[in-house]
């Protein structure tokens, strides 16, 4: 490939090249800072989730350099944020002191599930009361895609191999576009799930940054799912132009790859900001309802 580049074209890939190595450094920077300081219980969590960035601009760099694999990288970084978006969730469990704490805290509160990115306009629905059974939903709602997405995009490899799967051909006969449609739904349902959470805890968990952390985590949504998608169909419908040798969808393929390794990289350095904190200083306070029968026997 850097055969056929000429010299803005190397110096592009050597830069974005470059940005990938230093995030994997400042990854694994970080990911020994979190092992020494962070609880053993939300430890392995907040790694996963400071991986997400990455990964995905490790993909898209081996993607950018060999064309051919695009496919398996793209499905790589997608079930790496699969499991992402469920420890996502579980975090937000944690940082509240765990389930038992949870639901002790929130005892008569309810879950607003009129919230994006499936029911922001049903204003009309109920609000949930806040149960173990619930909690069970929301957690089975982001592990279903942990689960499931691997297991689709597995099949789509197996379809590929076999001349099956073809990522343009999106006819109702072909299936691309009824496996496409199914992971979406997926997606929207995880996504779902955690907005609930996240409306409900926001506001407790302030003090641990989970507002700047949920941020980052739907910039990660936003530009690995809605950005790629958008430049994938501008490339299917010939609105980014060929330039010989590449396709028009080679070329949209570069486009994605190549913005997704300059915003992972930002990304990576911000979380790096944002998690690097002393959580043990920004514990939330203990659960009133253990306060009363505590303060009877103080004599």
């Amino acid at each position: 490939l850097s055969a056929g580049l000429d010299l803005p074209g190397r110096v592009l890939f050597a830069t974005l090249t470059l940005m990938t190595l230093i995030a994997i450094l400042v990854f694994i920077e970080e990911a020994v800072y979190i092992y020494r300081k962070i609880p053993s219980s939300k430890r392995s969590i907040i790694i996963w989730i400071n991986a997400a960035a990455p990964v995905i601009s490790t993909t898209s760099c081996i993607g950018m350099w060999v064309p051919r694999s695009t496919m398996f990288t793209d499905f790589t970084a997608g079930i790496f944020f699969a499991i992402v978006i469920h420890k996502f969730l579980m975090m937000m469990i944690k940082e509240c002191g765990g389930q038992k704490v949870l639901l002790r805290r929130f005892e008569n509160g309810r879950f607003t599930i009129s919230t994006g990115p499936c029911c922001c306009c049903c204003l009309c629905l109920p609000h949930v009361p806040i149960t173990r059974q619930t909690l069970f939903w929301l957690k089975l709602g982001t592990f279903q895609f942990a689960v499931l997405r691997p297991v689709l995009i597995f099949l789509s490899i197996v379809l590929w191999t076999n001349g099956n799967y073809v990522l343009n051909n999106l006819s109702p006969k072909g299936p691309a576009l009824w496996i496409s449609c199914f992971i979406g739904a997926l997606t929207l349902f995880a996504l779902w799930a955690v907005g609930i959470m996240f409306r409900k805890v926001r506001i407790l968990l302030k003090c641990k940054n989970i507002i700047p952390k949920f941020a980052l985590y739907q910039f990660i949504v936003i530009l690995n799912q809605l950005q790629t998608t958008i430049i994938n169909i501008f490339a299917s419908q010939k609105i980014i132009p060929c330039a010989p040798p590449l396709s028009s969808r080679a070329r949209g393929s570069y486009i994605a790859q190549q913005l997704l390794i300059m915003e992972m990289f930002l990304i990576t350095v911000i979380s790096r900001v944002v998690y690097r904190r002393k959580y043990h200083d920004l514990e939330p306070p203990e659960c009133v309802a253990e306060e009363p029968g505590d303060e009877k026997q103080t004599p």
